[in-house]
């Protein structure tokens, strides 16, 4: 089997979040760029000895699309066009263009550095292809299970306005409803396990935390069924799952679930919402309060173990960064440090 030389770092700044509330911040951070690739790049340009990586490039991405666009495209932003550029297959062109950067750095192990996740599908998809799904282990941390159909989700949303007083979704909301089966950042996953590009018994998701309660689970309503049964497939056909109330009783269960990855290649994706509120702010989702600094270095190292047990590190990402907010905090610090511990070995930086 061929052998990952380096690591070659790819950027990847497209910032389609739909939601009210994040175009509103947006338009509030016009020019201010929030491009995490080069403010992450110059911790690794100072720590990590450069025989050991290159820069393979960045994904050309519209002025709108960007975190904190100049302030000429203010008159192109609005919710429409976000929900315009994801339903009409936005996502995937810019995810196959990702790719095709990885394709042309390796044998250079690709580390996607980006905002929006569903990019990183793009380097899954182009590893899976070169290496054989079957030879390529794919691990995901993150608080959200993005393999989540778009009519589930929906279901689960009118489910939640029709039943629950306190909702957080507005019934009139016209982006609610009737939106078609796209790739993005909750359902790529699912994407690239319907096209066979992962394979479910090679697919390791920790740290969630919106796997539904058993509870939920016996509801009967169709609308939140079939929601809910899209978690139990993945278990079904044979994912790894570590929940983040998982983490929180201990590594014991993380260490089992890791002993189980036999394939020669191991692909690691990081979503930092993972430490969202806890370790870090600097991410695009805060719904969910994630884990602490101290057990993201945790999981860190026990996914090193992997790696020094044997298997290559095929390629990595670490998405989802809100650049408006992440210059603030210790956020590019803690990705560097994520980074230097997974791909080269080394201790966390302070």
């Amino acid at each position: 089997m061929e052998q990952p030389t380096k690591i070659a770092f790819l950027g990847a700044a497209l910032d389609c979040d739909e939601r009210q509330e994040a175009l509103e911040e947006k338009l509030a951070s016009l020019g201010l760029g929030g491009d995490p690739f080069p403010r992450v790049m110059e911790l690794i340009r100072r720590e990590v000895d450069p025989v050991r990586w290159q820069e393979a490039g960045q994904l050309a991405v519209p002025a709108w699309l960007l975190p904190g666009p100049p302030p000429e495209a203010a008159a192109e932003l609005s919710v429409a066009a976000m929900v315009g550029f994801v339903d009409q297959g936005g996502c995937q062109a810019a995810a196959d263009e990702v790719g095709r950067l990885a394709q042309a750095a390796w044998p250079a192990a690709p580390c996607l550095i980006a905002v929006d996740h569903s990019l990183a599908g793009g380097v899954m998809a182009a590893l899976s292809a070169r290496l054989g799904p079957q030879n390529l282990s794919v691990l995901v941390a993150d608080s959200h299970t993005d393999a989540i159909p778009m009519a589930a989700l929906a279901g689960a949303i009118a489910y939640d306005q029709a039943t629950n007083p306190a909702s957080v979704y507005d019934p009139d909301d016209p982006y609610l409803r009737d939106r078609p089966e796209s790739y993005n950042a909750s359902s790529f996953l699912r994407r690239l396990l319907d096209q066979g590009l992962i394979l479910p018994g090679n697919l390791y998701l920790l740290g969630l935390g919106d796997w539904p309660p058993k509870q939920a689970l016996r509801i009967k309503d169709p609308r939140l069924a079939a929601y809910t049964q899209a978690y139990a497939r993945l278990k079904q056909a044979g994912a790894g799952v570590v929940t983040k109330a998982d983490l929180a009783a201990g590594s014991q269960k993380l260490v089992a679930l890791l002993r189980r990855i036999q394939t020669p290649y191991l692909y690691v994706s990081l979503d930092l919402d993972l430490g969202a509120g806890a370790a870090l702010n600097g991410v695009r989702f805060r719904d969910r309060v994630g884990i602490s600094e101290r057990q993201l270095y945790a999981l860190a190292a026990a996914v090193r173990g992997v790696l020094d047990r044997g298997a290559a590190l095929a390629g990595l990402d670490l998405c989802e960064f809100n650049g408006r907010r992440a210059g603030a905090d210790r956020t590019y610090r803690i990705a560097a440090n994520l980074i230097e511990m997974i791909a080269f070995g080394q201790e966390p930086r302070a």
